[in-house]
């Protein structure tokens, strides 16, 4: 069974923001809520770097891990998805992401969180594939069609890599080649060395 990832090659990434655009277009994402966000690395700096950032739908997502009423779930794809009617909105989840993607809607009076809401790489949630319903509370549904997420396909630099993992990583790998190098992806130097 395919793992579906995201992949953000920053060669390529020219911070156009047509992905967030894109994303809140096709999910009518609540206001104050950016399931997708671009952010430049050394801003300013020469040699900056932009990448488009979301739930990366973890293999061992630590959104999951730290929720007390187990709302997340992952689907046979490897999609981290979750359900609003079990979440509480402790905020848990917020602080366990190193990405950012859970979020509070900003719709509701001050003081008020609400429920959580995320990327879900356009694959919906727990309700009927492309109900009302389910359009209503989570979105789209483009998995369900045999689509991509409207964020990887509105790229126009195809910087933003969706779908299969192992296709993914098979593009990028091939692109690096193609590019003479050593992967220039953000924190590659910190992880592995500069000598590496």
């Amino acid at each position: 069974m395919a793992r579906m990832k995201f992949l953000c090659d920053a060669e390529r990434c020219i911070e156009c923001n047509a992905c967030v655009t894109a994303c809140k277009n096709e999910n009518e994402v609540p206001w104050g809520v950016n399931r997708r966000r671009v952010i430049t690395l050394n801003d300013g700096v020469p040699g900056e770097k932009s990448i488009s950032v979301a739930c990366m739908h973890c293999t061992d997502a630590p959104c999951a891990a730290v929720c007390p009423v187990d709302c997340f779930y992952t689907t046979e794809d490897g999609i981290v998805l979750h359900d609003k009617d079990l979440c509480i909105g402790c905020g848990y989840c917020f602080y366990a992401c190193p990405f950012g993607a859970p979020q509070y809607p900003q719709q509701e009076a001050f003081g008020v969180r609400g429920k959580m809401d995320k990327c879900t790489f356009c694959a919906g949630g727990p309700e009927e594939d492309n109900s009302a319903e389910e359009y209503e509370r989570y979105g789209s549904n483009r998995i369900a069609e045999g689509k991509l997420p409207a964020c990887a396909e509105m790229c126009s630099t195809k910087a933003l890599l969706a779908g299969d993992g192992d296709m993914v990583a098979d593009i990028y790998r091939e692109r690096v080649m193609r590019r003479s190098g050593r992967p220039s992806t953000w924190g590659w130097e910190k992880a592995y060395g500069a000598g590496v």
